[in-house]
């Protein structure tokens, strides 16, 4: 139990510190697109990311598969910057839009788990299985991305009914900005 509790908060840890910026604009631009009406639709869409993280968390952790590390740091900020694209490009096609959300938060969920790759191969011993550190760590991830998902939410409930802001407006200037912050973080990790 001790364990899973360290490999919970890790999880946690992963989303919510204010070193996980990445994580966190992800997030915001995969969700830019909702209203508080839907949340259940961006629990799903969470909740895949999370799978596509679990899957290559695991198989890196077993050592199936493995990629440099600079190229990994290059191509997390780049799936940023292509949901944020996505959100300003999509804008008028919101139907299209969410089922493509879908694949792209469980293929995208697949190269963020490679992020913490290296870190959690090296914490994980050779003799210890995967499965309690791994749920752990999903769980604690997952958490974090729902208190992070419902914090925005809030946000943008607020925004839209009390100061009347128009939820395009709200589209359009929340995905440029993360656009432009993934786009810089983007082009400082260029690996070649």
């Amino acid at each position: 139990m001790q364990d899973f509790l360290f490999y919970l908060k890790l999880g946690w840890e992963h989303i919510i510190s204010l070193d996980a910026l990445d994580h966190q604009l992800f997030v915001l631009a995969l969700i830019a697109v909702y209203t508080f009406k839907e949340w259940k639709k961006i629990l799903i869409l969470v909740t895949a990311f999370t799978i596509g993280h679990s899957i290559t968390l695991a198989l890196s952790i077993l050592d199936v598969v493995r990629l440099p590390s600079d190229w990994i740091e290059f191509l997390i900020p780049l799936t940023i910057v292509l949901t944020a694209a996505g959100n300003i490009v999509m804008k008028n096609k919101k139907q299209t839009q969410n089922k493509t959300n879908y694949y792209l938060a469980l293929f995208f969920g697949l190269i963020h788990g490679l992020g913490f790759a290296n870190t959690a191969r090296v914490m994980i011993a050779k003799s210890q299985s995967i499965a309690v550190p791994l749920l752990g760590f999903n769980i604690g991830l997952e958490a974090g991305q729902i208190v992070i998902v419902f914090a925005i939410l809030i946000l943008l409930f607020i925004l839209l009914n009390l100061f009347k802001v128009n939820k395009k407006d709200w589209i359009l200037f929340v995905s440029s900005g993360v656009f432009a912050l993934a786009l810089k973080m983007t082009l400082e990790r260029i690996p070649f």
